[in-house]
């Protein structure tokens, strides 16, 4: 059973961090990129970063440029987004998903979701 599972949301002052994880099963992890998306409450989903399946980072979103960093650990079928400066517009639902390029994320060719973590930056 294929399963991408977000962890490490929760409530962050502004100009805090967040590391989030997102840990995957049943399908083979090395031949996939993992991008993260977020939903703002009464927004659109949208495209935040990739880290390509031969580790090169795509940032989808210029916001977040210089505050987010992405890394994948093969050996533990994990990739972490590393959340530094948060401030308000950052607070979303934030969701990984899987495909064999960034490219093909971007363009909602996904193959894969997870669930989703709640992400709130707030006093």
């Amino acid at each position: 059973q294929v399963q991408l599972v977000e962890s490490g949301g929760g409530l962050v002052q502004p100009g805090g961090s967040l590391r989030l994880s997102c840990a995957a099963s049943g399908f083979t992890f090395d031949y996939y990129s993992i991008g993260w998306f977020r939903q703002a409450p009464g927004k659109e989903r949208e495209g935040v970063i990739c880290i390509s399946y031969n580790d090169f980072t795509t940032y989808y979103l210029a916001s977040v440029r210089g505050r987010f960093t992405i890394s994948r650990d093969n050996a533990k079928n994990t990739v972490y987004l590393q959340m530094n400066s948060l401030n308000s517009e950052d607070t979303a639902v934030y969701y990984c998903a899987a495909a064999p390029f960034c490219q093909g994320l971007r363009k909602g060719e996904i193959e894969y979701w997870g669930q989703g973590t709640q992400v709130t930056i707030s006093l």
